[in-house]
């Protein structure tokens, strides 16, 4: 089950060096470097959200680490366009860090005529390599801001990570300590989380996870080809070409309806698409294990490397967790059709 050709210009750089980066980062960066940051893939929301949703996936079908390495990226330079912030600066890298953890705490505060941070940010995934990162932190008022940081800035320390992650290798995730490091806001108090494009990032991750699904899904076609008599190796490639075309149709629904402005509970949209995705991967890894079996896992590198990424990068969407968010914004009506 392969992408339909794409006409994306400003990502073919990126895209070959997903091709050759073999899960290393340094490629996939320095390729971001190079790229003006506005050239890569449309806006969400700006008429062409479908092209930015299957350029991503085109790049998880490459390398899923090219794909967790550039979304982000891609995420950040949504983020500032949608606070009409200025546009990232050619030869930058961005992260979006706003995860939360218990025991840590990010505080911004005003000192004299600017912002400052302090305290500690979780989950920061390649915060060592980046230049730059939107961060949320607690404000004074008792809110949740973004701010945007350079990661070069006075008092900014990437702490050690116990990362022994066998998937995502090279994408490490860890702490970030700011200690009265300055900072820009970007938007008021809430806006980051309380904005549609908060749901359409979202969105563009579950296109990344169905990129990803492709060549595992194209492996099982073809051995089920070369296996005319074995019935259940064919249903098997059937069910999975079914999931991964629901999951299709979910995501191209979902960019019209962004672009069309036709959402009434973003909410409701992104966790519906995110949970049809996430289903269909659950679904290709078991698949791989069960038919592909460990001959596949043990001795092809690329679709080894490619399961284990897969498997760490939906890990993010929590099933049980995400269905009680889902429900929690339902309303009598959202199903008709």
């Amino acid at each position: 089950m392969t992408t339909a050709p794409a006409t994306i210009t400003g990502i073919d750089a990126y895209l070959d060096a997903a091709a050759r980066c073999g899960g290393s980062v340094a490629p996939l960066l320095e390729a971001l470097r190079a790229t003006p940051p506005g050239s890569l893939l449309p806006l969400p929301g700006s008429g062409r959200t479908a092209e930015r949703f299957r350029g991503l996936a085109r790049v998880a079908a490459v390398d899923v680490t090219a794909a967790r390495v550039i979304e982000p990226h891609l995420d950040a330079v949504a983020i500032l366009a949608e606070a009409d912030a200025p546009e990232p600066e050619h030869g930058t890298t961005w992260g979006v860090f706003a995860a939360e953890a218990p025991g840590d705490a990010l505080l911004a505060c005003r000192e004299q005529d600017r912002w400052v941070l302090r305290g500690r940010k979780p989950w920061c995934s390649l915060a060592g390599r980046l230049t730059s990162a939107l961060v949320t932190a607690s404000t004074p008022e008792g809110g949740r801001r973004m701010f945007a940081v350079s990661m070069g800035a006075p008092g900014v320390t990437v702490e050690a990570a116990q990362w022994v992650a066998r998937g995502l290798a090279e994408v490490v995730s860890g702490p970030v300590a700011f200690d009265h490091s300055p900072a820009r806001p970007v938007g008021g108090d809430g806006w980051y989380l309380d904005r549609p494009g908060f749901r359409w990032g979202a969105i563009g991750v579950a296109a990344c996870w169905w990129g990803g699904c492709l060549p595992i899904v194209d492996a099982l076609i073809a051995r089920a080809r070369k296996r005319p008599d074995d019935t259940i190796l064919a249903a098997r490639a059937g069910e999975l070409y079914r999931r991964l075309d629901a999951g299709r149709l979910a995501l191209d629904d979902a960019a019209a309806r962004i672009d069309e402005h036709e959402v009434p509970d973003p909410a409701v949209l992104a966790h519906a698409v995110r949970g049809t995705v996430a289903d269909a991967v659950a679904a290709t890894l078991d698949a791989a294990r069960e038919v592909l079996g460990p001959a596949a896992l043990a001795f092809d590198e690329g679709l080894a490397r490619r399961c284990a990424d897969l498997e760490l990068y939906v890990s993010q969407y929590h099933r049980g967790r995400d269905d009680a968010s889902l429900a929690g914004h339902l309303a009598g009506g959202l199903l008709a059709w």
